[in-house]
């Protein structure tokens, strides 16, 4: 399972990020997972809820998920098409000549951070 170690990349590349920025406390991470990445997101979600539990940064950070199409890109007639429904050959003009344009990438999309606490969070009461 290579989830395990893309959580571990992940959280170890949220840490550097907060480190540089004087962050307390991450509340979610967004990734984008390419459709055709390999990465299975919900195995990916089980190994992130165990791994965060060991980071002070992203105890209990919530892990989301941002799926990108694969889109391949065909030489032969210049055009886009969905991957998944059509493989390597155009569906346009039959050709083998594509190539994956989107859809095999995994980033890091958003890093979430709580709302700052107010610094005077009484409400100042009225007397008379």
């Amino acid at each position: 399972m290579h989830e395990l170690g893309i959580v571990f990349h992940v959280i170890k590349s949220v840490e550097e990020v907060g480190r540089q920025n004087c962050l307390s406390r991450v509340s979610a991470v967004t990734l984008e997972i390419g459709e055709v990445s390999g990465v299975v997101p919900s195995y990916l979600t089980d190994c992130w809820d165990w791994a965060v539990k060991k980071s002070d940064l992203l105890r209990g950070a919530e892990l989301r998920t941002d799926l990108l199409p694969a889109v391949t890109h065909c030489d032969g007639c210049g055009q886009d098409y969905p991957t998944v429904a059509h493989g390597k050959t155009c569906p346009h003009c039959g050709s083998g000549d594509t190539w994956l344009l989107t859809g095999s990438e995994l980033n890091i999309k958003e890093i979430e951070v709580p709302d700052p606490e107010p610094e005077n969070s009484e409400i100042p009461q009225q007397i008379g």
